[in-house]
């Protein structure tokens, strides 16, 4: 596997990560239990936010690591490149 292919690995396993976890902590907040009926006697059930939040908190917890690997790797290889280059 090439150094291009593992890079390429690298950034989609950490966006993998970096949405589970976003998922995770969003189905785990306090105001996203409420909506679900954790509250007295299953008030304010509203699962509308599985249509409204849960896409957002998906795409922002894969989007911000790939981003972030993305931008790591470009000053990575700028880097050795002026270094070979000096």
């Amino acid at each position: 596997m090439g150094r291009r292919d593992a890079m390429t690995c690298g950034g989609c396993l950490v966006s993998a990560v970096g949405a589970t976890g976003a998922v995770l902590a969003w189905g785990m907040s306090d105001r996203t239990r409420r909506h679900f009926g954790h509250a007295f006697e299953n008030n304010g059930m509203d699962l509308s936010v599985l249509c409204t939040e849960l896409p957002f908190a998906l795409l922002a917890g894969a989007l911000a690591p790939a981003l972030i690997w993305a931008l790591g790797a470009w000053l990575l290889e700028r880097r050795r490149r002026s270094d070979l280059h000096s």
